[in-house]
């Protein structure tokens, strides 16, 4: 039976690169956020879409990310809606993709919203990745050139560290890419021997 580890963790703390390096170690990855952004291009969703946020949302025919980022993280009510859209739609592709897996002994899911989106019901393990405040938003501003608020808003959206590692199985102190990748190497050569002794 595969077995499903979700990774999560808040905004900036590095998931996306130790999530690259479990995949080069020849894990099967799915990561439900760039998922997310393809099912965001598809008529069914965008019509949802349109039908809840309005024209606002949409430039020249074509949906602003950006501007929708801006109504939901500063609206828990309207973020609420949104994920009401793209989670059950992100939920039945991976469905069809653990369906390609099935000779896999892991598989691994990561997502920013693990937790909120109730997705962690379905892994059977979870690794939460930590960092310290200012250095996620230091790592946000640079990479997408958003404003402090703009980071902190988005922050405040999600659970909190603490709130997350209450329930996982594994935590893992993003500080130094290179000692995160060794705690990583830990945790997954626990999992392999925990698998074959079952």
């Amino acid at each position: 039976m595969t077995k499903i580890i979700g990774v999560t963790g808040g905004i900036g703390s590095g998931k996306t690169t130790l999530v690259t390096y479990i995949e080069s170690l020849g894990f099967p990855v799915f990561v439900a956020d760039d998922e997310a952004k393809k099912l965001m291009q598809s008529a069914e969703v965008l019509a949802e879409i349109k039908a809840i946020f309005g024209e606002a949302v949409f430039e020249n025919g074509q949906l602003n990310r950006q501007e929708l980022a801006t109504i939901v993280f500063s609206n828990p009510e309207k973020l609420s809606q949104l994920n009401g859209i793209i989670h059950p739609a992100v939920k039945k592709q991976f469905t069809i993709w653990l369906d390609q897996h099935q000779s896999d002994s892991f598989v691994v899911y990561e997502a920013a919203i693990l937790f909120e989106s109730g997705s962690y019901k379905n892994c059977d393990y979870i690794i939460t990745i930590t960092a310290p405040l200012e250095d996620r938003i230091a790592r946000v501003m640079q990479r997408d050139s958003s404003s402090r608020e703009q980071v902190l808003n988005r922050i405040n959206a999600q659970w909190t560290d603490e709130q997350r590692a209450a329930k996982s199985n594994f935590i893992i102190e993003n500080i130094d890419t290179q000692n995160a990748k060794l705690q990583l190497n830990k945790i997954l050569k626990i999992l392999k021997i925990q698998q074959n002794e079952a």
